[in-house]
């Protein structure tokens, strides 16, 4: 089991370097606002194209497949889940549906004068708010609705923060929201030690995995008969491997600040490092112009009437 491969979530991909790679983090960073974003108040057909538009990107990058196949599969296996039982739950509407028409069809019995009559057009489609019902098994619109929202809102969420992750250096991260939080410098906020924190929490994700992966090769290699422990002798052994984690990631945390320390980290406006020189360049404008677009799109056809 290798967690750093098999599922690198919140991992960098140093190598291939794809065009997502060398756009400005800062341009970056607002497109991922606009896809947390634009979800709010949006339709189902906007909520939707946000899924389609991050398959399609990954897939335009020319990301490994090895990279992005299990963490979408995952993904797209879970939404599915997760919108199939929100389509046959209870839409939470307690109230008895009746048809619009009543049951037997009534006969004008007065003569109706040709020149008040109005020409309906026909239609063939009529409106059913039950969409499928067969047994217990029970769609309506509303529940259809409601699974399409938390179904891809899951994906969106969670893939497009990885997305983001997968393409941008923790280093370009911490330059980039340091530059867009400049102006608070006026209110005396301490954008600097932010920053510093936010780069040493990413650069913490990999330890955790790495941690988990050695203790979880460790109860593996030793052969532990579950069977014969039962669920209270299982209980208390990984007790005990949680303990350990805890302890080994608080072991790195402090060897981490030691060597901080030692480098003269000791306060980030006395000793700042720049990590990048953040220029927009062609590229970085031609995003910038889409994502004006994207949002132009947005208002037109994608608010929830």
């Amino acid at each position: 089991m290798d967690l750093l491969r098999s599922l690198p979530l919140g991992l960098y991909l140093e190598q291939p370097q794809t065009w997502l790679h060398k756009i400005d983090p800062r341009v970056k960073f607002a497109w991922l606002m606009s896809f947390l974003t634009s979800y709010v108040l949006a339709n189902n057909f906007w909520r939707v194209l946000l899924v389609v538009l991050l398959i399609l990107a990954t897939l335009i990058a020319r990301i490994p497949r090895r990279v992005w196949q299990q963490q979408m599969g995952w993904l797209l296996m879970l939404s599915f889940f997760v919108l199939a039982i929100g389509a046959i739950s209870p839409d939470a509407m307690g109230v008895d549906y009746q048809q619009r028409l009543p049951a037997n069809e009534q006969i004008l019995t007065q003569p109706v004068n040709p020149k008040n009559i109005v020409q309906e057009p026909a239609s063939n489609s009529k409106y059913s708010y039950v969409l499928f019902h067969k047994g217990p098994v029970k769609v309506t619109r509303r529940s259809l609705d409601l699974a399409v929202r938390l179904s891809t809102i899951i994906f969106t969420v969670i893939y497009s923060t990885n997305l983001y992750l997968l393409t941008t250096a923790p280093e370009e991260i911490t330059s980039g929201i340091e530059s867009l939080m400049q102006p608070l410098r006026r209110f005396k906020l301490p954008v600097t030690e932010i920053a510093l924190t936010l780069t040493l929490s990413l650069r913490f994700i990999p330890l955790v995995l790495e941690e988990v992966q050695n203790l979880f090769r460790s109860v593996m290699t030793r052969a532990i008969n579950w069977k014969k422990l039962g669920l209270k002798g299982g209980f208390k052994v990984w007790m005990t491997v949680a303990e350990r984690l805890l302890e080994n990631l608080l072991l790195r945390a402090d060897q981490m600040a030691n060597a901080m320390m030692v480098r003269g980290f000791t306060s980030p406006n006395e000793h700042r490092v720049q990590w990048h020189d953040l220029r927009f360049k062609g590229r970085d404008w031609l995003a910038i112009a889409t994502l004006i677009l994207f949002w132009g799109i947005r208002l037109a056809i994608g608010t929830q009437v």
